[in-house]
Order: structure tokens, then sequence, then C-alpha cells
């Protein structure tokens, strides 16, 4: 049995090339960094979670809820090939038994604060904003983009950033935790227009304080679908 399942919908993705120096401290016992076409990326990515069920179970109060978070992209090297995955700065949720599971169970950095959403669909276009809340202040990542999914191409930026289906976080300096995502292959809608309003030194930390002047190289809305996550495993 899967550990979670859940849809993941309205997956805002606002990606930035980021000197990997800067990640280097994170990437987990393991794994490498991984480049598209040289550059490396960072990736703030905000998204809703609904019908979550933990070993099958729907949680009450935890079923449907916002999640944002801060990641970057390893490579894992094994006898058939590669692993393309994602290791995670940070993650927020509103909800607080999410944040101690993740924390205690897979290793991860969550954090809980006051979250809410917006989506709102028309004919013509998909408008989604996602907010949270840290000393006292309301962070903010919107799109506005066009109704009609698109296909993801081979050998894109938006297959790089989207397409990972592994998750590595630090267990300690010696060992590596490692879980799989299965999800189907998704879809995206042109964005159209944008706004970031995330104070990122406050949410993050100093070494991304510089967020808060980058523009960002590339922006996604993916439709999503529905997921798994699997047990995890360490790597030693």
């Amino acid at each position: 049995m899967s550990f979670l399942k859940a849809e993941w919908r309205k997956l805002v993705m606002v990606n930035y090339e980021i000197d990997p120096e800067i990640l280097k401290p994170y990437v987990p016992k393991g794994t490498e960094l991984d480049f598209f076409e040289g550059k490396c990326y960072i990736s703030l990515v905000g998204f809703m979670f609904l019908n979550t069920k933990l070993l099958g179970v729907k949680i009450p109060f935890h079923v449907n809820f916002e999640e944002v978070n801060l990641r970057f992209y390893v490579r894992k090297a094994f006898d058939e090939g590669v692993k393309r995955g994602v290791v995670f700065i940070k993650e927020i949720v509103p909800k607080p038994a999410i944040t101690f599971i993740a924390n205690t169970i897979y290793n991860e950095n969550y954090e809980t604060l006051p979250m809410k959403h917006s989506w709102e669909t028309s004919n013509d276009s998909v408008n989604v904003t996602y907010q949270w809340k840290k000393n006292n202040s309301w962070n903010s990542m919107a799109i506005q983009a066009e109704n009609r999914l698109n296909e993801i191409q081979p050998n894109s930026v938006v297959e790089f950033i989207a397409e990972h289906y592994w998750g590595y976080s630090k267990k300690n300096a010696k060992e590596t935790t490692e879980y799989e995502v299965k999800h189907p292959r998704w879809k995206y809608y042109p964005v159209k227009q944008h706004s970031v309003e995330v104070d990122f030194k406050s949410n993050y930390g100093d070494e991304f304080e510089f967020l808060n002047q980058a523009n960002p190289n590339s922006i996604f809305l993916l439709e999503g679908s529905e997921i798994s996550v699997e047990d995890k495993i360490v790597l030693k």
C-alpha cells in the first residue's frame, strides 16, 4: 500500500537560475545537482492537495489543503541508469499534522503557516493564486493562463522542471532518504501573466534573499493528476 495518495492540482512553478554553490550544502549524499542546458534551477511551487489519504485513510480536516515549496533538482546514478529527483529547501502547509508526519517520517523540512488559495476559470483563462502568511505578512504567487492544455514536449525545460518521480533528503551526513512519487505525465496551461510577491529571506534564509530581486527564467501552470507517494528507503 502506498504511504500517501492524493491529487496534486493546479501546480504553479516559478523557476529561477541559481549559482550551484548555494545549493551544494543541501545536496544529499549519493546524489548530484542536475542541470538543464548548463543551468542550475530552483523552483517555487504552489499547488493543492485534494482527496488525500494516508495509508488508505482520509484524516479528518486533512483531506484538502495548500502546499508551497522551494525545491531544486538532483540526479542519482544506479545500475540501470539515472533517477531524476527533487530536494526540498522547505515545504509550507496549513496543517500541523502533515508537518509532523513529513518531518518525522520523511526527514523533510515542513513548516505550518496560515494559507489560502483562489482558482477562477472561464472559457478563455485560468487564474490561480496561492498565499501564505509569514511574520504577519502575506506572500503570494499568482498566474493567469490560457484555458487550454498542452502536452509537455520531450527535452524541454517544462519536462526538466515538471517530470520528476523521486524525492531525496538528508537523513544525516552519511545517509539519504529516497522515495518514489508516481503519477502520469502532466499537461500544462500556457501562462499569460504572473505575479510573485515573496520575502525569500524571511521564508527560506539569507542565502535565498537574492531571489527577491531575481526575474524568473520560466513560469508554468500544470493541471496535475492523481499521485501516490511510496514508502521511503534509506541509502547509505
